[in-house]
């Protein structure tokens, strides 16, 4: 499968050199790379082509593309509405069409990271670079899988348990009459066969996230204490959402500035801040991605043995970081991010006896 590779940090323009230069490495190498940008401009003036909606081909083995909201709403209402059909015995969406529809706040992350799923499972790619926003917005995306299963096993136990599922399962009067509308006979477990079909997509999502060698990110930033603070940030954002940072891009001239403690166990890459046109330059200081994302502290580890769970929190400090345990699960808040721990039989159900933060670790005891 491919590898998704995305960077975060403050700043935009360098940033986006560094994606572009990284996907005229890879394709150097051989690999089918698809270059994947909003519909801001800087990715197209940078490139010096046109880049549209569809892929295109700029250079051997080099794809670009651009992730156009309305675009990708209009493709997916097809979806939305065939999905409609499946379950629907009288589909009411099917004289909405795509081209009328406005774009609301929230629709453009769940579009593009659904299109990257698409570009991820066609085959047709070793590397997809996603140039996006680089900020909290880029990791609430990628973490959509976890956060969205959670809600999903969330609510659809407290459906079952609810009265009112209750009597769906129960009443002799309700089944004939949900049968008139619904293609499937939703009973007991009303939500058990669309369900099922939600969790095995999101399953598929959160098992690419976890696989630091098909989904990593790294942190761009330049010596400016502001950017690096931002950088640091979005580093301890990411470990929130299961993301695996694999290592740091510092955009400097002097390269005689590493910051190192700041990132620490990270590598620090120092590269140019090179004019457009002099890639070869900025490609031949980029690092070995895949090799580094491998060996980068994972966001989370469970051991059922010691019966103990860490996560790797950087960028935080422990007045920063909040643990609780309302529900089944335990829920970690750090910085503006929220996780919810979803734990192995072994673990489930067990109240944590201690917690305690040290060395950018939050080690929780049951």
């Amino acid at each position: 499968m491919a590898l998704i590779l995305t960077f975060l940090g403050k700043s935009g323009t360098p940033r986006t050199k560094v994606a572009i230069a990284a996907a005229k490495l890879l394709a150097s190498q051989g690999k089918r790379v698809l270059l994947a940008g909003s519909a801001e401009p800087a990715l197209q003036i940078l490139l010096g082509v046109p880049i549209g909606s569809d892929p295109q081909e700029i250079a051997a083995n080099l794809q670009v593309v651009q992730f156009k909201t309305s675009v990708l709403l209009e493709r997916s209402w097809e979806d939305v509405k065939q999905l409609e059909a499946q379950y629907f015995k009288t589909p009411i969406l099917k004289d909405v069409y795509g081209q009328e529809l406005s774009v609301l706040p929230g629709m453009d992350s769940a579009l593009v990271l659904n299109a990257i799923r698409e570009y991820y499972e066609s085959g047709k790619y070793d590397a997809i670079i996603y140039d996006g926003s680089g900020d909290t917005t880029t990791l609430r995306m990628f973490g959509m899988p976890e956060s969205l299963s959670w809600y999903v096993r969330r609510f659809r136990q407290l459906f079952v348990n609810s009265d009112f599922g209750k009597a769906i399962s129960e009443s002799p009067l309700i089944q004939p009459l949900i049968s008139t509308f619904f293609n499937v006979n939703w009973t007991a477990d009303n939500f058990a066969q669309p369900t099922n079909q939600v969790n095995n997509f999101l399953d598929k999502g959160k098992a690419a996230l976890a696989d630091p060698k098909h989904v990593a990110a790294f942190l761009v930033t330049t010596p400016d204490p502001i950017e690096v603070a931002s950088a640091r940030y979005l580093w301890g954002g990411a470990q929130q959402v299961g993301l695996t940072v694999g290592g740091v891009i510092l955009v400097s001239s002097d390269s005689n500035i590493h910051l190192s403690e700041e990132f620490t166990p990270l590598p620090v890459s120092v590269v140019p801040d090179i004019k457009a046109e002099d890639w070869q330059t900025l490609m031949d200081a980029l690092p070995n991605f895949t090799a580094q994302a491998v060996q980068a502290p994972k966001p989370i580890e469970i051991d059922i043995h010691e019966c103990k769970v860490s996560l790797f929190l950087p960028g935080f400090d422990k007045k920063q970081v909040k643990l609780t345990q309302y529900g089944p699960e335990v829920t970690i808040e750090a910085g503006d991010q929220r996780r919810n721990i979803f734990l192995p039989p072994a673990l489930s159900g067990r109240p944590v006896t201690g917690a305690k933060f040290q060395n950018n670790y939050l080690i929780i005891s049951f």
